[in-house]
């Protein structure tokens, strides 16, 4: 008899997924390292070094070899999940395969020097002269772009892997990942002065509440935008990016194509303020370092861009100091970039639950029914208690350990967000598969990005700038010991 149950969903095996990776990662806290087979990129000059195992203790591998035990690992896991979703196993498989390779190509193009190097110490390390200053996360980019191509110029390629593009599938089980990860970062930032600590919360809180409700106010009045469309605008330009977009469409059940076009306008616009707004910042406030550290991690969305626009800052800052005799404390501008960044982040999952329980019980809702609890359970992104999951776990692990423990954790959670990392450049690679210009244009990605342009270069940076003086002015940066 044949079984017509349906399979998992995506959300549901997303948490998986995730937690099959943060899982075997904690191995690492009682001596077994399960996952330092991974492979890693780094920004590279010489081709032959940019790949290699997350662990020294997997060396013996070499770059190549991580590379296909990553792929291996993945086929298994993702087709057994593909099985799971009652999807086609054999196609998927076949498709997968191409979205791997692809996908990482892409990376470890955007690893490359020329393209990624942002800081004079990387200049002078990689022994370049000029670069196009992108971060690592050019390789998003670069993945985007060959999705696009493969997308646009070669559907019938686009065609054959479609069962294998889940960009949801690959963004949400990133996010599970990402809180543990973030969770480490917390827990390390709690060492510093608890005058900055809540000086960065509140700061978080007025700008994420002043911002979304901007953002989409003038995408409904001005740009007559639906909810389904300002919902996530608002989320992906006034939050954390690309992870906001999609957790919010998921959480109000947009299409699929209402997050992809956001997330690709997050990334674009992400890359320009990582290359302006530190120079900015430090031209308009030269005497205010940590003003401008928290204005980098309020107005420039990705965490990769945020944290990268933090490391300029504080090198802009550090470089003009030591030129008039001042010798600041390195970190400081960083760490409270990363801190602001980081709360920004914490949000995503609050605020999921808050429009899917709005969308559920007010807008989109039949008309003469009251919403079920039950209801608003199914509809919940599940992935988001995932993030909230690991993201606490780890924290109650890491606050407070002994400094050999927290070594401990530290490495772990640095291969799981190795897998994040890889999740992320999948996601990417598909959104440009899905991307067909022609629909893009009909949909109105010109409106979109005129209301990014709008709100983020007319309102949100100024804004971000107004808080970050409001709570971060008087701050002195610590010097550094002689």
């Amino acid at each position: 008899m044949e079984n017509n149950k349906p399979g998992i969903s995506e959300d549901w095996l997303s948490v998986g997924l995730g937690f099959l990776v943060f899982v075997l990662s904690l191995a690492a806290l009682v001596g077994t390292d399960l996952l330092g087979w991974v492979v890693t990129t780094a920004v590279w000059v010489d081709l032959s070094k940019a790949l290699a195992p997350a662990s020294k203790g997997y060396a013996a591998l070499g770059g190549i070899g991580a590379l296909i035990a990553t792929y291996v690992a993945l086929l298994v896991a993702l087709t057994a999940g593909a099985a799971l979703m009652k999807a086609n196993v054999k196609r998927f498989a076949l498709g997968f395969t191409a979205v791997f390779w692809l996908s990482y190509v892409s990376w470890i193009i955007g690893s490359w020097a020329n393209i990624a190097a942002t800081t004079p110490a990387q200049f002078k390390t990689f022994g370049i002269s000029w670069s196009l200053r992108l971060t690592s996360e050019a390789g998003f980019i670069v993945a985007l772009l060959a999705g696009l191509a493969v997308g646009n110029f070669m559907p019938k390629f686009a065609a054959w892997m479609q069962e294998a593009v889940r960009p949801e599938l690959y963004i949400k089980t990133a996010i599970v990942i990402l809180g543990g990860f973030l969770g480490l970062t917390a827990a390390q930032q709690l060492g510093f002065a608890s005058t900055l600590m809540f000086r960065g919360l509140a700061a978080i809180i007025e700008a994420y509440l002043i911002y979304w409700a901007v953002v989409y106010y003038v995408a409904r009045k001005y740009f007559k935008f639906s909810r389904e469309w300002a919902a996530p605008l608002a989320s992906g330009i006034s939050i954390c990016g690309v992870s906001a977009a999609i957790a919010t469409g998921s959480a109000i059940r947009a299409r699929p194509i209402v997050p992809i076009m956001v997330s690709s306008l997050v990334v674009i616009f992400a890359v320009v303020e990582l290359l302006v707004l530190p120079f900015v910042a430090h031209a308009l406030i030269p005497n205010h370092p940590m003003v401008a550290a928290a204005w980098m991690g309020l107005a420039v969305k990705t965490d990769g861009a945020a944290v990268a626009s933090g490391a300029i800052t504080e090198s802009l800052y550090l470089s003009a100091a030591a030129a008039n005799g001042m010798k600041y404390e390195a970190g400081w501008i960083l760490g409270t970039t990363t801190t602001v960044k980081i709360f920004i982040d914490i949000f995503i999952g609050v605020w999921a639950f808050i429009l899917a329980y709005i969308w559920t019980t007010r807008i989109n809702v039949r008309e003469g029914d009251k919403a079920r609890a039950s209801e608003i359970w199914e509809r919940f992104p599940k992935f988001v208690l995932g993030y909230i999951v690991t993201f606490v776990v780890i924290l109650l692990l890491a606050v407070g350990a002994s400094k050999e423990f927290g070594v401990k954790v530290g490495a772990a959670m640095k291969e799981a967000n190795t897998f994040r990392v890889i999740f992320f450049v999948l996601t990417f690679f598909t959104i440009g598969v899905m991307s067909n210009f022609r629909r893009l244009w009909a949909e109105g990605i010109g409106k979109l990005a005129a209301v990014y342009v709008v709100t983020l270069f007319g309102f949100i940076i100024w804004m971000g700038l107004l808080i970050s003086w409001i709570f971060f002015h008087g701050i002195q940066m610590p010097v550094a010991a002689s």
